[in-house]
């Protein structure tokens, strides 16, 4: 069992993913960018690191989750980011999203410092982190994966072997596609409902009953019946997530005019200023 954790990021998601781990008594010590989200988790009972590079050092589990983006690189390869600090039989859990090529990148990099490495996305928002239900993705060694099952556990309820490194990574993509679609068709059905004269309250009513409905659907679409956009998961990380799987696609020489079409849409979102906001947002580029 691993009980000497690395946490690095503490955003939406990984902030409660982090507290869950301090609460269950893990020996955590956690890293951000923002000191002010370190200092909160160290109220909350965990060690704060000044550094990746130290938050890694002398530990069993590195967890991190950060996604593609311009921090990830010094976090990750930087002079004092987790490989320079990471020891040699340390697992080290990638949970943030990435393109394929820096999973590999990342994986390579690891094994060459003589850790191991777990190529592992989370599925979820900010209340499944909360409420310990988010979905692990883990491509690896299911050997490695056995060893960090218990700690995965307090903050994930399903953890689900794919494949090898890279395949959990291209099961994201996926998820990501499938996800992002969804809440777009989701939202053009509610505003073209309420150009024909029904409510959203109304349309939802209808779409609760029978074959299309399905969690994501009542869950976003009563957030936009309120317009209530709140933050759970940022429409900026949708955003991120499908420009990856956009490129994916061409890698393997597909077409997806669904996901090109939402990958628009929230490219607008995002212009728009939405990109804080919950991705559910994406309804209001088209009530705009």
């Amino acid at each position: 069992m691993q009980r000497k954790i690395g946490f690095i990021g503490l955003g939406t998601v990984g902030r409660h993913m982090a507290v869950n781990l301090a609460k269950g008594e893990y020996d955590i010590t956690v890293y951000d960018p923002d000191p002010a989200k370190v200092a909160d988790l160290v109220s909350l009972g965990a060690k704060g690191a000044a550094n990746a590079a130290e938050a890694s050092r002398g530990k069993e589990l590195v967890i991190s989750i950060v996604s593609e983006g311009d921090e990830l690189g010094p976090l990750f390869c930087g002079e004092t980011g987790v490989l320079a600090g990471i020891d040699p039989g340390t697992i080290f859990a990638d949970m943030g999203t990435t393109s394929l090529e820096t999973t590999m990148k990342m994986a390579d990099e690891t094994t060459k410092r003589g850790a191991l490495y777990l190529d592992a996305p989370i599925w979820g928002n900010k209340d499944h982190a909360a409420s310990g239900l988010l979905t692990i993705i883990v491509g690896g060694d299911p050997a490695i994966i056995g060893r960090c099952r218990e700690p995965f556990s307090v903050f994930g309820l399903n953890t689900i072997h794919v494949g090898s490194v890279g395949d959990a990574t291209k099961m994201k993509f996926i998820v990501n596609l499938a996800q992002a679609t969804l809440v777009q068709v989701l939202a053009e059905s509610i505003v073209f409902g309420e150009k024909m004269g029904f409510s959203a309250d109304k349309i939802l009513e209808v779409l609760d009953t029978r074959g299309v409905a399905s969690p994501i659907f009542h869950l976003k679409g009563r957030a936009m019946a309120r317009n209530e956009f709140t933050r759970s998961l940022a429409l900026k990380y949708v955003n991120d997530g499908l420009h990856l799987v956009m490129n994916a696609a061409r890698l393997v020489g597909l077409s997806l005019p669904a996901g090109e079409a939402a990958s628009k849409m929230y490219e607008k979102g995002v212009e728009a200023g939405y990109g804080e906001e919950d991705f559910s947002a994406v309804i209001k580029v088209l009530r705009s």
